[in-house]
C-alpha cells in the first residue's frame, strides 16, 4: 500500500469518526500542513468519496458517500492483506536467522528495534525457544530491525563460538512492501 492510499484511508477513517472536524484538526492528526489536507480533501471529493455540507458560515461537515464507504472498505482490506503478508515474511526471515544462530552454537539473541517488526522478531524468538536478552551483550548475535529490514548482526570474532564472519541483511521488503 503506497503512502497516498494509506493517507486516503486515514482521512476517510478520521471523517467517519468526526464529520465536523476542521481541516486544521485533521492536519494535526495526520501530521501534515492544512494546505495539504485541503488538497487531499478536494481530491477525495472529486473522486466522489466525500461530500461537503456547509453547516455555518465558516463551518463544514464532511460526509463519506456510499462510494467512499466502499473505497474505505477496499483500502482497509488491502491494508490488512499487506500487513499480514509483511507479518508472515518478517516471521519467516526471523525464523531463518534464528536457525542460523542456532547452527552457529548460540542459544540467546538480542532484538533491537522499536517497531512492530521488532515485536514479530521477539515473538518468533519465543516461539523458537531462543532466549532474548535485554541487556547489551557483545558476545551474542543481534536481530536488528532498521525500517523494513531485518539484519542479523554477529558478535565480534574474538568470542569462542564459531560464527559467520559477515553480518546478514535479511530482506523483509518483498511483495508486501511493493504494494
Amino acid at each position: 500500500m503506497n503512502s497516498q492510499t494509506e493517507r486516503d484511508l486515514r482521512i476517510l477513517e478520521q471523517i467517519e469518526q468526526n464529520p465536523d472536524m476542521t481541516q486544521a484538526v485533521l492536519a494535526a492528526r495526520l501530521g501534515v500542513a492544512v494546505g495539504s489536507v485541503n488538497w487531499y480533501l478536494k481530491r477525495l471529493i472529486n473522486k466522489g468519496y466525500v461530500k461537503v455540507r456547509q453547516m455555518q458560515r465558516r463551518r463544514l461537515r464532511y460526509l463519506i458517500t456510499p462510494h467512499g464507504i466502499a473505497e474505505k472498505a477496499r483500502l482497509t482490506a488491502s491494508f490488512m492483506q499487506v500487513s499480514m503478508r509483511l507479518y508472515r515474511e518478517t516471521r519467516e526471515a526471523a525464523k531463518r536467522s534464528l536457525a542460523e544462530i542456532r547452527r552457529a552454537g548460540y542459544s540467546a539473541v538480542r532484538v533491537e528495534g522499536d517497531n512492530d517488526l521488532a515485536e514479530v522478531c521477539y515473538l518468533s524468538c519465543l516461539e523458537q525457544g531462543v532466549q532474548v536478552l535485554d541487556t547489551p551483550d557483545a558476545s551474542i548475535p543481534t536481530l536488528k530491525v532498521e525500517g523494513m529490514q531485518l539484519l542479523l548482526v554477529w558478535p565480534e570474532p574474538e568470542t569462542s563460538c564459531t560464527s559467520p564472519t559477515q553480518n546478514a541483511v535479511l530482506p523483509v521488503q518483498t511483495q508486501a512492501m511493493k504494494e
